[in-house]
């Protein structure tokens, strides 16, 4: 099964001049830990909640006076719309994220997350050993 097959397709988004206020504004209505960062339909980045926590709230700066771009996690691991879910669920895993921006031709087409290859009953495993992955502790904290 290809990931256009299970994608969202509806995804919310910002630009690199959004403010981290209100990016965590966004975050919060949408209830998403993740949202991507586009300028002209092009992907330029990713911001988390742990990206705004991390780089800009512990570190004393005002999230109303920094943009997206200051604070997103730049050039992320992103996939085709023809990628296999199987390939997918393995790059989560390897990479320690719980979704994959899916691009096409340059531009933002979706987003596929582990809840998307989870739903599809084949891909239950990988799912669950690509949260596995993810989950594993790569530094000691």
């Amino acid at each position: 099964m290809k990931v256009r097959e299970l994608m969202t397709t509806d995804v919310v988004t910002c630009t690199p001049s959004t403010p981290v206020s209100e990016v965590a504004k966004i975050l919060l209505q949408n209830d998403i830990g993740s949202l991507p960062v586009v300028e002209n339909n092009r992907l330029t980045g990713v911001v988390t909640d742990r990206d705004i926590v991390i780089r800009c709230i512990a570190r004393g700066i005002d999230p109303s006076k920094t943009t997206a771009s200051e604070c997103m996690t730049k050039n992320p691991v992103t996939i085709t719309p023809n990628t296999d879910a199987h390939e997918a669920s393995r790059l989560m895993a390897d990479e320690q994220v719980r979704r994959l921006p899916v691009v096409e031709n340059g531009n933002l087409i979706g987003m596929c997350s582990l809840g998307d290859l989870a739903v599809v009953d084949i891909h239950v495993n990988e799912a669950g050993n690509a949260l596995s992955g993810i989950s594993e502790q790569s530094r000691i904290h």
